[in-house]
């Protein structure tokens, strides 16, 4: 049986019992009219509650119009508020834990999902390659972005302020700011999708400033030891990229060191991209082993692992609690079963996004 994974860990003011932890995962099964996480989302998320075991919601718009996907739950409506709540409540009568993914898309939305048709914004007027999901879920290639203004950037972070503020009503026990696979944050951290030849673009510090402006923001709607934040360094999701990662990341983590942050979680760069296909990018750095020395508190790492490549992981203090997604979907008494040894159902990739309760919540737990 593994040992570490299930040795008690502290996140910030997060007190776990184990450290098997559900990684964010869109599922577009929000409600609509209104984006509001259903009865069927509540259901999701009672049954891969564990006492003690930390769940990270799927990511949640911080506002209409940063939304990229149709389907996805928000966080912005009193509507949205209370039905977070009932999935809050759920998961703490099960013993469990669980902080709200704050997400931004940035450019990678579409004028049918945007207020009033508008187009998706971004750093720069930089579209990205492929085709979007447009708001009756078809696709449709991507728009070139409309570059913010500093006072729209400056609204966007009080987006990610109220959101906080939002979750923290609807019951969460914390937040974790979405900075990673190529969504609006990473779009300012890296030269391809930031042009700007202001304060927020040029070098490393200035492409850097957005995301720690909106870190400074959520820290302030809430406190540090509530908050985490997601990065993927050498990430390639939705034409993301940096051609020399190491110095930027490195800035980054070093500046919001400081913070004080509840916990840094990493995505591994192998498997950069697994929400779309099957991913095993060889000959890629660990996140983890790079970043860890940089990082005074909890790291969570996510990607392609397994029960004995995550007990390795936190043996080897690369980390300290390890993030699963696709096998938490087929497995929703996951730290169980990893606990007792027992096999893992397969997932099915064809239900991962929307649809109904197939691919969701009728997957058995142990003994059924």
């Amino acid at each position: 049986m593994p040992q570490k994974l299930f040795e008690p860990l502290r996140a910030g003011a997060l007190a776990l019992e184990h450290r098997v932890v559900l990684a964010p995962l869109t599922r577009m099964r929000a409600e609509l009219p209104g984006n509001t996480p259903g009865p069927l989302t509540v259901t999701y998320y009672r049954q891969r509650a564990s006492r003690g075991g930390l769940l990270i919601s799927e990511g949640s718009p911080i506002s209409d119009s940063a939304r990229g996907m149709p389907g996805t739950p928000g966080l912005s409506s009193e509507a949205q508020i209370a039905a977070w709540e009932k999935v809050t409540r759920a998961v703490h009568e099960a013993g469990g834990l669980i902080v709200a993914q704050l997400w931004h898309v940035g450019r990678l939305s579409h004028s049918s999902l945007q207020p009033g048709r508008r187009l998706p914004v971004a750093p720069s007027a930089v579209a990205a390659k492929g085709n979007a999901r447009t708001a009756s879920g078809t696709p449709a290639p991507f728009e070139a972005p409309h570059a913010l203004s500093t006072d729209e950037i400056a609204a966007i972070v009080r987006d990610y302020a109220q959101a906080t503020r939002n979750a923290r009503q609807a019951g969460f026990d914390g937040v974790e700011i979405h900075g990673a696979n190529g969504y609006l944050i990473e779009q300012f951290l890296q030269s391809r999708t930031n042009r700007r030849g202001d304060d927020y673009g040029g070098g490393i510090a200035q492409r850097a400033r957005f995301a720690l402006e909106v870190t400074e923001a959520v820290v302030g709607a809430w406190s540090a030891d509530r908050v985490g934040i997601r990065l993927s360094p050498f990430g390639i999701a939705n034409d993301s990229g940096e051609d020399d990662p190491m110095p930027l990341y490195t800035h980054v983590v070093e500046k919001l060191a400081p913070f004080g942050l509840a916990y840094l979680h990493l995505i591994e760069p192998r498997a950069s991209g697994a929400g779309q296909a099957e991913v095993d990018h060889p000959n890629m750095p660990s996140a983890a082993r790079l970043f860890r020395p940089l990082w005074p508190g909890t790291v969570i790492t996510a990607g392609n692992f397994k029960p004995d490549t995550a007990e390795a992981c936190v043996q080897s203090g690369d980390a300290d609690a390890i993030a699963f997604g696709r096998y938490f979907i087929s497995n929703p008494d996951l730290p169980e079963r990893i606990r007792q040894g027992a096999p893992l159902t397969p997932y099915d990739r064809s239900t991962f996004y929307g649809g109904g309760a197939k691919g969701y919540t009728d997957y058995p737990p142990l003994g059924a």
